[in-house]
């Protein structure tokens, strides 16, 4: 059986979790898991998880350990799933950024806001509505701690966006919902895939709950 490799960056964040998840799963081939520090490490992967943590520090922490072009490059023709922090890294732009700017790899045609539903006593969970997920009638119980939100989705050059999560607006916490938003709007959609990537703004590796991780292996790993 062919074996895949799958990297998670392991410099900063909930890395330990991800890893969790994916040794849970029973894939069609192999899961080789490896933890990525150095551009040798990201030589070995067919794919790679951002996990959430610190997009900033995670930035930083990736330019100091010259991983940082070669992730750019690596998202170029291989698979690449950002949460929370990895979704700001993913996206095309980002405000809120702290002073300084952000570093970003882009690659999906998103503009985000960093911390956008609020700081960490702001966090919630809610149930999301789902498309494209196994057993995708039941829902997602998901965690946002300090979460991105998606302001925009460009009209993308090459691959489409396909939406895969949205946070219905009747579960939303009162003080995060404002009378412009509507059923469509850009910032209830909590998970896309464009391409062969996968960005998500909540934490789906503190659950039991291994759709998403399931999800990322068969439809953005496996299929070339």
């Amino acid at each position: 059986m062919e074996e895949v490799s799958i990297g998670i960056l392991a410099l900063q964040g909930a890395f330990a979790e991800h890893q969790s998840a994916l040794n849970r799963l029973n894939p069609s081939r192999k899961l080789n898991v490896i933890l990525v520090r150095t551009p040798d490490d990201l030589c070995q992967c067919d794919a790679l998880i951002i996990p959430g943590g610190e997009s900033t520090t995670i930035a930083l922490l990736a330019r100091l350990a010259g991983l940082f072009e070669p992730l750019k490059e690596f998202m170029k023709v291989k698979p690449i799933w950002g949460t929370c922090a990895g979704a700001i890294l993913l996206s095309q732009a980002v405000v809120g950024a702290k002073k300084g700017g952000q570093e970003l790899l882009g690659g999906i045609s998103t503009k985000i806001a960093r911390n956008g539903w609020g700081s960490q006593v702001e966090s919630f969970e809610v149930p999301l509505e789902l498309n494209g997920l196994e057993e995708s009638t039941r829902s997602f119980q998901a965690f946002f701690i300090r979460a991105p939100v998606v302001l925009e989705m460009f009209p993308p050059d090459e691959s489409p966006i396909t939406v895969v999560a949205r946070i219905p607006l009747d579960v939303l916490p009162p003080s995060l919902v404002d009378e412009n938003m509507h059923e469509d709007d850009p910032r209830t959609v909590v998970a896309l895939r464009q391409g062969r990537h996968l960005l998500t703004t909540f934490h789906p590796e503190l659950t039991e709950d291994d759709r998403f991780h399931r999800y990322f292996v068969e439809k953005c790993v496996l299929i070339q």
